[in-house]
C-alpha cells in the first residue's frame, strides 16, 4: 500500500520525504526548516510532539527516530492505533539503508536520484585520516560528539578522526579545557544544535585552531548527504 499522508518528527527525514511527495507530507516539527517554504502542520518539537494534533491529521504513517525521539511517544500514537516507522541511525551507510528500506517497503514510493549519489559517495572504502577533530554540540555545559554517532562516522568517511570516538558516551559532557587540550588538528563548531557563532565558541579554545561549520551539513542525513560530501570534503 502507498502511503498517502505522513507526519515525520525527524527534519532530515522530513526534507527527504518532501525531495519525492511533498504534497503527502501533512506533518512536521517546528525544527523541520528544509525544504524551506514546506508548508505542513506544525507538531511542536522532537522530544515533546503534540500527539493530539499528529493524530488529528489522520496519518497513514508517523515516521521517527531512535536517538532523535521518544519511546513513549511512540508507544502513545501505538496504542491510539496510529502505525509508526522507527529508524535508529549511527553510520552513513545505516542512513541511506534506512532511506531505501522506507521508499522501498515502508511508503511504496520511487526513491530519489540523491539517494543512489549519497550511497555512491559516502558507501565506499574509510579514507585515510587527514585530520583529527573535536565536535562540540553544546555549551554551559560543553557537549562532544563520541561514540557510535552518525556525525562521528560521517565525520571519518571524510579523512576527520574524531578524538573521541572511543569515549564511552555517544555524547559526553567534558571541561572545554580539556577539549582544548586534546590534541586535535581542529575544533569543529557547528551551528545546530547549539548556534556557535563567530562570537560564540570559537574565544573558549586558545589552544586549538577552530572552524565554524554548517550543522545541516554535519548532523542530517537526508537530501544534504550530497552538499555535504562536496563541502566538507575539502
Amino acid at each position: 500500500m502507498t502511503v498517502e499522508r505522513v507526519v515525520s518528527l525527524v527534519p532530515s527525514i522530513t526534507e527527504a520525504l518532501a525531495s519525492v511527495r511533498p504534497a503527502a507530507v501533512v506533518g512536521a516539527t517546528d525544527w523541520c526548516t528544509h525544504p524551506p517554504g514546506l508548508e505542513v502542520t506544525r507538531v511542536r518539537g522532537t522530544k515533546n510532539p503534540d500527539l493530539a494534533a499528529v493524530r488529528a491529521l489522520s496519518p497513514d504513517l508517523v515516521v521517527v527516530n531512535k536517538e532523535e525521539n521518544r519511546e513513549l511517544d511512540v508507544r502513545r500514537l501505538r496504542d491510539a492505533g496510529v502505525r509508526v516507522h522507527v529508524t535508529e541511525i549511527e553510520t552513513v551507510p545505516e542512513a541511506v539503508a534506512a532511506f531505501e528500506e522506507l521508499f522501498d517497503d515502508v511508503l511504496g514510493w520511487e526513491r530519489p536520484d540523491w539517494l543512489a549519489s549519497a550511497r555512491d559517495l559516502w558507501c565506499g572504502p574509510l579514507p585515510a585520516v587527514r585530520r583529527t577533530v573535536v565536535v562540540p554540540i553544546w555549551r554551559d555545559p560543553w557537549m562532544v560528539v563520541g561514540s557510535r554517532t552518525f556525525t562521528g562516522d560521517l565525520a571519518r568517511r571524510l579523512g576527520l578522526a574524531n578524538v573521541y570516538a572511543d569515549h564511552p558516551a555517544r555524547y559526553p559532557a567534558l571541561d572545554v579545557a580539556e577539549l582544548d587540550a586534546a590534541g586535535a588538528d581542529v575544533v569543529l563548531l557547528p551551528d545546530e544544535p547549539y548556534l556557535f557563532t563567530p562570537t560564540d565558541g570559537p574565544e573558549a579554545f586558545s589552544r586549538t585552531p577552530v572552524e565554524l561549520v554548517s550543522g545541516r551539513l554535519l548532523t542530517w542525513y537526508g537530501p544534504s548527504l550530497v552538499d555535504a560530501h562536496r563541502s566538507l570534503a575539502r
